[in-house]
């Protein structure tokens, strides 16, 4: 082989390295770069998280505080409170101010599914079916509703319960349940009231509508628009047991959502202020 032909065949061999190193150093900047970024975005993300939480701890503070000029009330109003450099948002609603799966009776169900946009048929069956999917007899409600036979024709792998509801997302089982009925429903649930009829000082639009009462009388009342509604003052006991959401946009750009259900008072943990029923985080950084 000529000398020419060597030296031409090693310098396309040097062109060939040079263009994969400069491939692998290109792809390396870029992979560099994106780590950076999605390491920015968890730091914010974490921070905002953190911070939402301290939100949750916040809310308790206030809400049990005896002085009416510094307490929060647990009605569903937004609190604004600013930490750190960041905006916090919080809501707190007491649960007695929602509709108790394991007490609430067949009307209030369906008229709570028919306010948040279901059928009244439908409402009437959910509504059924919940009461069967709780109790403990094997007999379909006298307006309808759901056992065995039912699911299995419905081709579902299981059956009514037939025992208490464990989670409030457990009635997203019951025939005839679907997600985004669930969705519009899951707000005004709960399991932790102990009562069949919601507490009206609490409660928010939808279970208002299902007591047939006038929202925008109580959130006027709320606001401290109208002294007494029905000759009562707008006054209740509470359990101590809330809702907390918790939203938070930091200066850095982090957003963060906290949303939880605690019992105030001593907790399994000595030295703890509550107790966490339930707890679902969702950091989303801007």
């Amino acid at each position: 082989m000529s000398r020419q032909r060597v030296q031409g065949a090693a310098l396309v061999l040097v062109l060939w390295l040079t263009m994969l190193l400069a491939t692998l150093i290109v792809a390396f900047t870029l992979t560099a770069g994106v780590e950076s970024m999605q390491g920015k975005v968890l730091g914010k993300g974490a921070a905002a998280q953190e911070v939402a939480r301290a939100g949750v701890e916040y809310a308790l503070l206030r809400v049990g505080q005896a002085d009416p000029a510094v307490q929060w009330l647990p009605d569903g109003r937004p609190y604004r409170w600013d930490y750190a450099g960041s905006v916090v948002t919080i809501r707190i609603v007491d649960e007695t101010g929602k509709v108790d799966l394991n007490q609430a009776e067949a009307p209030l169900l369906s008229a709570l599914v028919r306010t948040v946009g279901g059928e009244p048929a439908l409402a009437d069956g959910i509504a059924a079916a919940i009461i069967d999917w709780r109790d403990s007899d094997p007999l379909t409600q006298p307006a309808g509703g759901a056992e065995d036979p039912d699911y299995a024709a419905a081709g579902l792998p299981y059956g009514a319960k037939d025992a208490p509801f464990e989670s409030v997302a457990e009635v997203e089982q019951v025939l005839g349940m679907t997600p985004e009925l669930y969705a519009r429903l899951e707000p005004s649930l709960t399991l932790y009231s102990g009562r069949p009829q919601p507490d009206p000082t609490y409660a928010q639009a939808p279970v208002l509508t299902a007591l047939g009462l006038d929202p925008g009388e109580y959130e006027a009342r709320r606001r401290g628009a109208v002294a007494a509604i029905a000759g009562q003052q707008l006054v209740g006991g509470g359990t101590g047991t809330y809702s907390i959401q918790s939203h938070v946009r930091t200066a850095e750009g982090g957003d963060a959502t906290t949303r939880t259900v605690v019992r105030a008072g001593g907790g399994p943990v000595p030295g703890s202020v509550y107790t966490i029923l339930r707890w679902e985080e969702a950091a989303a950084p801007r």
